[in-house]
């Protein structure tokens, strides 16, 4: 964290402070965390956290957003990485094991929240899940022929696999080695996906 009467850029600022106020409402929950604490964490003035965020609730959305795009963003680039589809399956599981053990924070934001039911945070979420759903959707439309309504059904089950599986290795202490995780799940996930043929090469 920069001394206090550092000058930064609007960017870098509106990180900060997003650092700061992921630390508070990791640690205290929405409902009990306060702009102070947020404002003393990032080492400014609580007048130029409200320059950014004109209110709690504004940062919160801003933090959601800033994190579930970059949980839809691993997820992509999985997707996008490779046409090999057990390789896939392995990337989008990866993708929630590494967000999990890299920002585990951010992780327990998004989905552990005391604030899952204010519509517009319940709305973040529910665009991340749905972007994941459909990439992975149309991965399955592609390869195995199956319908529109098939697939996603397929896809909301793979990315429940990865969601709920990595939420679990964190919560329990990650008892098992991430990779021996990872290699499990996608087993699992792969051994299903891999009955529907291929329509194509």
């Amino acid at each position: 964290m920069p001394p206090r009467g550092v000058r930064l850029s609007r960017d870098a600022r509106r990180t900060q402070l997003l650092g700061a106020a992921l630390d508070v409402f990791a640690a205290q929950g929405y409902h009990a965390a306060a702009m102070d604490d947020i404002a003393d964490r990032a080492g400014v003035s609580k007048p130029v956290l409200y320059q950014h965020f004109p209110s709690k609730l504004e940062l919160y959305r801003a933090l959601l957003r800033t994190y579930a795009e970059r949980l839809v963003s691993l997820v992509r680039g999985a997707m996008l990485s490779t046409t090999d589809n057990s390789l896939r399956v392995q990337g989008a599981v990866t993708a929630y094991f590494d967000f999990v053990a890299n920002e585990s924070k951010a992780y327990r934001l998004i989905f552990g929240s005391d604030l899952r039911g204010e519509p517009e945070a319940s709305a973040v979420l529910d665009t991340a899940n749905r972007e994941c759903i459909d990439m992975v959707a149309d991965a399955v439309t592609q390869d195995a022929g199956l319908d529109r309504d098939r697939a996603r059904l397929l896809a909301v089950g793979l990315v429940g696999i990865g969601q709920v599986t990595a939420q679990y290795w964190l919560d329990s202490g990650q008892a098992v080695p991430r990779q021996e995780a990872v290699d499990l799940m996608t087993r699992l996930a792969w051994r299903g996906l891999a009955r529907f043929p291929m329509v194509h090469e």
